[in-house]
């Protein structure tokens, strides 16, 4: 019976859709009956526990600074253990969005044009708005650099944009994004497969946090998408160079806004969420891939050192 050490819940804003994440997962794996779980969070007494396991492999289903940044890929590396996902650069690369992003345009992917705005100096919001005027032009996107499941992201326009702008104090680092309107296309990767793609059509003004969480915002799912070949071909093409340049493994998921026939990459995700709401087992469904189908073949990609 193999040992699978499952790491949830974490410290991040994102902490809470972790554990729905391990519950869901959890739920299925002990109706194969071949696995011997544990499920802990990376506390004080994490490596302890771990070594008195000696897991053959980890599930990381961390979200979030900490989890998905290479922070705790980094100790998994140093205790020699194989886990799922992918590894200490892949990571902090990805979570990394002004870091992802000059890499996906020197390799020529379309991305949404920014600047990054650091709290740390000082600043004049006047000189702020006139090089967006310049540069970018309103609506805006505001996002901090390093956060996941849409924390902390605006829209904003030039009324509000100080207001937003404020409310982002915490996170130090902020991306200042031209705000790309169109439809809005996910596109997953499962190891060296293109798994498939959906569109999302919010209630919202956009797919945030809320939206992908909440029953109540009641995001509309569309699978499968209404695009030409071409398009979907393209579009599972750029997610396919996305996931390899960043060297990812396991599972990834890139979010795209389709506009004037172009797909721009807004970021990859390298721990997608596995909950009842989340889109990557939506999309393994549509492709009859079980959701029990789709944890093994995250946990088949697992290795040491990645």
């Amino acid at each position: 019976m193999d040992k699978i050490l499952i790491l949830a819940g974490g410290y991040s804003n994102e902490r809470q859709i972790s554990l729905i994440t391990a519950k869901s997962v959890i739920k299925e794996l002990k109706k194969a009956k071949k696995y011997n779980l544990l499920l802990i969070e990376p506390d004080g007494n994490f490596v302890k526990k771990l070594r008195k396991f000696k897991p053959d492999l980890v599930l990381n289903l961390l979200h979030g600074r900490y989890g998905e940044d290479g922070y705790i890929q980094s100790i998994l590396e140093s205790e020699k253990v194989k886990y799922t996902h992918s590894g200490v650069l892949s990571s902090s690369l990805a979570i990394d969005k002004e870091l992802s992003k000059k890499i996906f345009i020197k390799n020529h992917i379309l991305t949404p044009p920014y600047f990054k705005f650091s709290f740390k100096n000082n600043f004049n919001i006047k000189t702020i708005i006139k090089k967006i005027d310049n540069n970018l032009k309103f609506p805006v996107v505001l996002k901090p650099i390093n956060e996941g499941s849409s924390v902390g992201v605006y829209i904003s326009n030039k009324k509000n944009f100080n207001r937003n702008l404020m409310k982002l104090e915490k996170f130090k680092e902020v991306l200042i994004e031209k705000y790309i309107p169109g439809r809005e296309i996910q596109a997953a990767i499962l190891g060296n497969k293109k798994l498939g793609i959906i569109e999302l059509k919010p209630k919202r003004k956009f797919y945030d946090y809320k939206a992908k969480y909440s029953e109540s915002a009641k995001t509309e799912h569309i699978i499968p998408v209404n695009i030409s070949s071409k398009n979907y071909n393209n579009v599972n093409s750029i997610a396919m160079k996305a996931h390899k340049l960043l060297k990812c493994r396991g599972v990834s998921r890139s979010d795209f806004r389709f506009f004037n026939n172009k797909f721009y990459l807004l970021e990859l995700n390298t721990q997608p969420g596995m909950t009842s709401l989340s889109l990557v087992p939506e999309i393994a469904r549509y492709r009859n891939i079980s959701f029990m189908q789709l944890v093994e073949e995250i946990m088949n990609d697992a290795s040491i050192n990645k």
